[in-house]
């Protein structure tokens, strides 16, 4: 059985690419670091590398509880610190008083930079402050050139990573019954949200599953799965049950608040 059948058609590229992680650790008995996995690429890391028998993995995002982290595939000689992460925890200092820094601006200063999403792990946010994760080998390329987010003059400063802002996340579950496990009936429970408005909002590029756009509706989802929807936040698929007499499928799902 092909191994690309446990996961979904637009995943193969992926898949590849884990088992070329996994062909370099076995030819040279050496660790390989990734960069910053998302939590479904993680699951899928896990799932390749767990059948191997020889090579294992290990992940590390800079903190306990951490959404990206990066990924150690290492003989069974190796083991595994946190400072064979090579992960960097940045501050972001800016005028507090006047300006709100908010998440897809710091993001998209990153991405302004010509690196791409993998190189950055979490960023963390409050009402005053701001830090976020690099892979340690681009630290110095950020530090000479992020010098602003937005408009908004910055200077970052490096921290400890048991200097990371702590936050909590809570999840609000509850139970759906929907008529299929395509994405615009998920989102249209969800959300509350007619089924054609849920569509509509996936054609204009506004959902995404496991941190990926998808503009299909009639994209399917499975347990573990997590949705955004542009101004209606994220939610995650807990589990997906038997169906109903009346063919329905029950469905658990939580909110982040």
């Amino acid at each position: 059985m092909s191994i690309y059948q446990h996961f979904r058609p637009e995943e193969k590229d992926f898949i590849d690419q884990v088992l070329n992680w996994l062909t370099f650790v076995e030819e040279t008995f050496s660790p390989k670091v990734t960069d910053f996995l998302d939590p479904r690429e993680q699951y899928i890391v896990t799932s390749v590398i767990g059948s191997s028998g020889d090579v294992f993995v290990q992940f590390f995002g800079g903190f306990e509880d951490c959404e990206r982290k990066r990924a150690i595939i290492y003989p069974s000689y190796f083991t595994p610190s946190e400072k064979d992460y090579q992960i960097t925890l940045f501050e972001v200092f800016y005028p507090e008083k006047f300006v709100t820094i908010k998440h897809p601006e710091l993001l998209g200063s990153l991405m302004g930079l010509g690196l791409k999403r993998g190189k950055f792990g979490d960023i963390l946010l409050t009402d005053r402050q701001v830090q976020f994760l690099t892979c340690k080998e681009i630290s110095d390329y950020i530090r000479l050139n992020l010098h602003k987010i937005g408009k908004t003059s910055i200077r970052i400063e490096e921290k400890p990573l048991t200097g990371a802002i702590q936050l909590v996340q809570n999840m609000e579950e509850q139970i759906y019954t929907v008529s299929s496990l395509r994405l615009d009936a998920v989102l249209s429970a969800l959300i509350r949200y007619s089924r054609q408005k849920s569509a509509l909002l996936i054609q204009q590029g506004l959902v995404k599953v496991n941190w990926k756009t998808v503009d299909q509706p009639s994209f399917l989802l499975e347990e573990g799965d997590v949705i955004s929807a542009r101004g209606f936040g994220r939610m995650k698929i807990l589990s997906v049950g038997e169906k109903t007499k009346k063919e329905k499928w029950r469905i658990s799902a939580g909110k982040f608040k």
